[in-house]
């Protein structure tokens, strides 16, 4: 029935009643039409349910990747051990998981090598070593170079030992600077026990055993308790001896002025009061003359050297300087057993200037390179270099010394030598040196501080990309005894990243000390050799007996020029002639010597402007 409005009796609605109820009305009508979508949204995902799980049962299992938990457990990218979980370092088997052996095995497939090799280690992955997944270096690619780095106290010093036990084994002798007397132990069989058993069986070490490797001690100079060695201040050169001296490089060349003044007059400079008379002869009123044409030398520069010489000598540096001097072919030494002689440099009574020590490693390396013969590429190289505490070697140092450096590591691999810097940071070497070294053994680092951040973050750069280490948080996690690799393949390209846990060495791992090493060294073939100096005639007395009124024999210029000598009195008829009494000088006789052993020419210098010998 319809109503009229019009109606009498009807009333008419308020405005805001009529609004309110549509507002209700509408109201209803969403949530029915919400509820009614709801429940057909329900059903279809009832029956999308119910499809998949007939379709699951028709095809079989499930793919391998599905589940979530296990992606996370086993991307080693996403999953660094913390260092508790590393020093320990669980063996693979049993509990290991799958893809952590799976991944150790990747890695030490490309440290898979058809010739001879020495080994660095096991790899780990998420905490577990893998004992068949070796870590090794081809000896054939030892002469590229390497670097050993890491914080102190992680191992770096036993990883090295380890490395010359292996060196000598293959019958390759090693020369490394034994600073604290810490590898003195190769001279003596280690010491068995539980932690050294356990330690081989992870670093898959079956055949370990306590050997002895044959094993020379020296020191510099005569203070030490090695066999004492030496360097005459002419073959050392004014550019090492100017970083020992820690001259700037306006004193380093006025040093090497008056070398070379020294070298044309054929004065030999052998210990520190040979090159103390050469200066104060010529910065003094009848040495001036001799400096015409070639420059001169200012007394305030020379000041400044011969200062510094006194200092050197109350340090200690007059018992390394003089004769008889270090032939560096004793380093290159094999046993009658076949195993190759590792030589030890200790201190001595250098101890209160450890560059002299650094430097004096890098003066029989430049020796070595002007006289061993190019061979190329080897099996095995000849020598193998160590520089332990490098930092000491870079630190401060002019430019010219550094390019020398870079020269002499990028030139004596041809020579079948190769060089091991040994340090604190990566940072600490040279670029320029630094991409020069074909293996990395890079033990913890530190990141205590912003630098040290920084040094961390430039390592990282320098590595390999790799998916099974976050490097970073690799680097500051590793325990002790572990490092993280990459070396030189056979065929000259860089090998897989791998986190390895270093093997323990064979030998003793603590100092076998004094009594031992002094025994040693007073039982060894060299010591008759070095064991006494020799003070022959030099500048020092030529000069003196020039001031003291001697025949002067500085005029005389080999091959014999006798014509050209300083004009002389005639003598009386009776007496003997001046080139007779010239000849007769004792002076004039070791100018001879002198100068037959150079073959009548100045001496000539090379690398670090040190003096040239014979090739032998």
């Amino acid at each position: 029935m319809t109503v009229d409005p019009t109606a009498s009796g009807a009333s008419e609605p308020k405005p805001d009643q009529v609004s309110l109820a549509e507002r209700a009305k509408a109201a209803q009508a969403a949530a029915e039409e919400a509820a009614r979508v709801a429940a057909e949204a329900a059903a279809a995902a009832a029956a999308a349910l119910r499809e998949a799980e007939a379709a699951a049962q028709q095809a079989g299992p499930p793919p391998v990747e599905t589940p979530a938990p296990a992606e996370t457990s086993t991307a080693p990218a996403e999953s660094v051990p913390a260092p508790a979980e590393s020093a320990g370092g669980s063996v693979a088997g049993g509990s290991a998981p799958a893809s952590s052996t799976s991944a150790a095995q990747e890695i030490a497939a490309g440290y898979a090598f058809a010739g001879a090799a020495l080994e660095l280690g096991t790899v780990m992955v998420d905490g577990v070593v893998d004992p068949t997944a070796r870590v090794r270096i081809p000896l054939a690619t030892l002469n590229r170079h390497g670097l050993v780095a890491g914080a102190t106290g992680t191992g770096k010093t036993k990883t090295l030992q380890g490395i010359c036990e292996q060196l000598s084994a293959a019958g390759v002798p090693v020369v490394m600077a034994d600073v604290k007397g810490d590898v003195s132990g190769l001279s003596a069989p280690g010491e068995a026990g539980e932690k050294i058993a356990a330690r081989a069986a992870s670093t898959g070490v079956a055949d370990w055993a306590p050997t002895a490797f044959p094993t020379e001690f020296l020191s510099l100079g005569t203070g030490g308790i090695g066999v004492p060695v030496r360097a005459t201040i002419t073959s050392f050169g004014p550019i090492l001896l100017s970083k020992v001296l820690g001259l700037n490089a306006t004193q380093e060349s006025t040093l090497g002025l008056i070398f070379h003044w020294a070298d044309t007059q054929g004065l030999a400079l052998l210990d520190l009061k040979d090159l103390r008379s050469v200066i104060a002869h010529l910065t003094s009123d009848e040495g001036k003359a001799d400096l015409k044409g070639i420059g001169g030398v200012s007394s305030a520069t020379a000041g400044v050297i011969l200062r510094a010489l006194v200092n050197l000598e109350a340090d200690g540096g007059d018992t390394f300087f003089g004769e008889p001097e270090f032939e560096t072919e004793d380093l290159l030494r094999v046993g009658p057993d076949g195993k190759g002689v590792v030589t030890l440099f200790e201190l001595g009574a250098q101890a209160a200037r450890p560059v002299m020590f650094s430097t004096f490693l890098m003066w029989v390396l430049a020796d070595l390179f002007q006289t061993l013969p190019e061979v190329g590429d080897v099996d095995k190289p000849k020598l193998v270099f160590i520089f332990d505490e490098a930092h000491l070697l870079f630190a401060d140092a002019s430019k010219a010394f550094l390019q020398q450096v870079e020269q002499t590591v990028k030139l004596i691999r041809s020579k079948g030598v190769g060089v091991f810097f040994c340090t604190q940071l990566p940072t600490d070497v040279p670029n320029n040196v630094l991409s020069q070294l074909g293996a990395r053994i890079q033990h913890a680092l530190r990141a205590f501080t912003p630098d040290d951040q920084k040094a961390l973050n430039k390592t990282v750069r320098t590595y390999p990309k790799t998916a099974h280490y976050d490097l970073e948080k690799a680097l500051t996690s590793l325990g002790t005894g572990e490092a993280v690799v990459t070396v030189l393949s056979e065929k000259g390209a860089p090998t897989p990243v791998a986190w390895a846990m270093i093997p323990p060495p064979r030998s003793l791992m603590d100092t076998v000390g004094e009594p031992a090493i002094r025994a040693a060294a007073a039982a060894s073939p060299l010591n008759a050799k070095y064991g006494q100096t020799v003070d022959r005639e030099s500048a020092y007395e030529r000069l003196t007996a020039k001031v003291s009124g001697a025949p002067n024999a500085d005029g005389l210029d080999l091959p014999p020029l006798l014509p050209d000598l300083p004009d002389l009195p005639p003598p009386p008829p009776d007496e003997p002639s001046a080139v007779e009494r010239i000849m007769e000088n004792a002076a004039v006789k070791s100018f001879l010597r002198s100068a037959a052993t150079v073959a009548g020419r100045e001496i000539s210098r090379s690398i670090f402007g040190t003096g040239r010998r014979r090739k032998r």
